[in-house]
């Protein structure tokens, strides 16, 4: 045991001074605590848009129930039932409340009065449970009626939920296009996290600083080759995602490789911001590993954003894997346009941007 002192001490400065180790071995059980303690399981405030073809007091009633439930809010009052499908094919709503006509006549008369309840199967979290609530809404309405009149054998309030995109709830349907934005977070953001890191460790930097090359041209260069094998690897998961676990595209095989492109070079402008800052390849991982957590548990992929504090869903918004999962589960259960993505896909162009420009500048300020 002789000398375990010295060896324990130097050990322990070196472990001070190393503020990346500190940070990740401190704040990732921190976050992880923090996320799985203030995310709500039951998904509440689901976005609700209303086609109210009555317009009667008690369609109104009716609607304030569903409110009042707290699983629902109404986003949008639609006016034909085309507008009500198209809010839940974008994306903007998930849940939709069709009543007859004849509601407010029937429910007067005492008679059965029925009502639709469209519910988007993207997501099979928020499709479970607003099937639940929607059916024990109806249910406690109808006990509360027939108690009430004493001998009344038929419900008097029934819901008829239709589960949309995915009626089966067929798991891989539901997982493997948002596992697409997991997958290529990893690889991406981790190879061009390597990029300039990997010069800096066989002393090529240096070389890099004297070439007659811009910052952003440097930086771009870097992450084009990193883009192409993103997208080989994209098309690589899609076919065995197609063909293998036979999940549909009924959207546009296109339109979601185009928008992929997008997402791609988002990843790796973030990765190359963190290579430009890191020192070292080890630094790089855990920088990287640090913000594929909130990508995973922040992005709507494992727990609905609906769910998250109000802080955590603006802070989602921030994070590319949140609008790529929102336009694959989009193009490939919903069968969305580019119409209908459009928010997302302003967003990803934005970051996009932002990281690339962050990205040159660490890159100028490393140089210097």
């Amino acid at each position: 045991m002789h000398g375990m002192g010295a060896v324990l001490r130097k050990e322990a400065i070196q472990l001070v001074r190393d503020r990346g180790a500190l940070m990740f071995a401190m704040m990732v059980p921190i976050f992880q605590m923090v996320i799985f303690g203030t995310i709500d399981q039951n998904v509440k405030h689901v976005p609700t848009v209303v086609y109210d073809q009555s317009r009667s007091a008690e369609s109104r009633e009716l609607v304030r129930d569903f409110v009042n439930t707290s699983y629902f809010d109404v986003v949008k009052l639609a006016a034909s039932r085309d507008e009500l499908r198209r809010e839940i094919v974008s994306g903007r709503a998930s849940v939709g409340l069709e009543i007859p006509p004849e509601f407010a006549r029937r429910r007067v008369e005492g008679r059965p009065a029925d009502f639709l309840v469209l519910i988007d199967g993207s997501d099979s979290s928020i499709a479970s449970q607003t099937l639940s609530a929607a059916n024990g809404l109806a249910l406690s309405r109808s006990m509360d009626e027939m108690a009430q009149r004493m001998g009344g054998a038929e419900a008097t309030l029934r819901a008829f939920p239709q589960v949309l995109f995915n009626p089966d709830s067929r798991s891989a349907n539901l997982l493997l296009p948002g596992l697409i934005a997991v997958l290529l977070t990893f690889s991406g953001t981790m190879l061009a996290a390597f990029a300039i890191v990997k010069e800096r460790e066989r002393g090529t930097f240096e070389q890099l600083m004297v070439t007659p090359v811009s910052g952003t041209a440097v930086v771009l260069g870097k992450l084009l080759p990193y883009l192409v094998m993103g997208f080989v690897q994209l098309i690589a998961i899609l076919v065995v995602m197609v063909y293998v676990f036979d999940v549909p595209i009924n959207g546009s095989v296109t339109l979601l490789l185009l928008l992929s492109i997008v997402y791609l070079f988002a990843l790796l402008a973030l990765g190359s911001m963190i290579s430009s800052k890191a020192r070292t390849q080890m630094e790089a991982l855990q920088r990287t590993q640090a913000f594929l957590l909130p990508s995973i548990f922040l992005s709507g992929y494992v727990f609905p954003i609906a769910s998250l504090p109000t802080v955590l869903q603006y802070l989602s918004r921030l994070i590319p894997a949140t609008h790529f999962i929102a336009i694959s589960r989009g193009i490939m259960i919903r069968g969305a346009s580019f119409t209908d993505l459009w928010p997302n896909v302003a967003a990803l162009l934005a970051l996009s941007t932002l990281l690339v420009v962050a990205s040159t500048r660490g890159f100028r300020k490393t140089a210097a």
